[in-house]
């Protein structure tokens, strides 16, 4: 990573705005084309929509703040001591903040209606009917599990291949989606979830916020477990001096 902080908080929340508009953007194109329900064909587009602006983004500004665009990722990545805990209310702040942006920037382009047609609700993340709350929160822990601990092996690890971190973790974050779309809508991301709800809230919406803390806690989870265990049985050994090591170093 190379820059100042506040350069850097700012490619997070640009990154993050990309992520929460071409990622929510995709599930309320496909509600509306298919009038607020969706095929499982469907999620694949939408999965393939997320993995695509994730691996741009990682592209595109991973030199410049690492792109997290998650805060999971960011708290994760402190916890192994790879990130300096005192600029993580900075990248999640950026992060909030750019997730909010680009779900109201998904309202500009589609209309109040993004927000208020049944079941659009800005490309929200919601637990699917019949689904319970453990299951939820397992499913999230899981599909943060896979991302982090492709991150930990193609953008941590110093043994990985150059310039295939992008594609690898945009491929994740799609194979994760395939599974759990169904049951939770795929977060792996508070500020995925995060900037939806509030823009949805804002345009007359109705939304889930008693679920918020599924999304919060699920993808905390499952990020911190993957990093600690990678580290402690794929990493090699490191110097106490290698910090901050994240997708656009890889």
């Amino acid at each position: 990573m190379n820059g100042s902080l506040p350069r850097r908080a700012l490619a997070e929340l640009l990154g993050t705005a990309l992520l929460a508009f071409f990622g929510p953007g995709a599930v309320v194109a496909a509600l509306t084309l298919g009038k607020g329900s969706l095929e499982y064909a469907g999620l694949g587009f939408i999965a393939l929509s997320f993995g695509l602006v994730i691996m741009l983004v990682i592209y595109a500004v991973g030199t410049t703040s690492g792109a997290h665009i998650n805060p999971a990722v960011t708290v994760a990545l402190a916890v192994t001591g790879r990130f300096r805990w005192v600029e993580v209310p900075v990248y999640v702040a950026a992060q909030l903040i750019g997730a909010v942006i680009g779900a109201s920037l998904v309202v500009g382009m589609a209309g109040a209606e993004a927000a208020t047609a049944p079941g659009v609700g800005v490309g929200l993340t919601s637990i699917t009917e019949g689904v319970g709350v453990g299951q939820a929160v397992l499913a999230e822990v899981m599909g943060t599990f896979l991302l982090m601990f492709t991150i930990m092996a193609v953008a941590v690890d110093r043994r990985a291949q150059v310039g295939w971190a992008g594609l690898i973790i945009g491929l994740s974050v799609a194979c994760a989606i395939f599974v759990l779309g169904p049951f939770t809508g795929g977060s792996l991301n508070p500020a995925r979830t995060f900037g939806p709800f509030l823009a949805n809230t804002v345009f007359g919406g109705a939304t889930p916020w008693g679920d918020i803390w599924v999304y919060l806690a699920g993808p905390l989870i499952g990020a911190a477990l993957a990093a600690v265990v990678y580290e402690g049985l794929v990493q090699p050994p490191r110097g106490d001096d290698e910090l901050v090591v994240t997708q656009g170093d890889a």
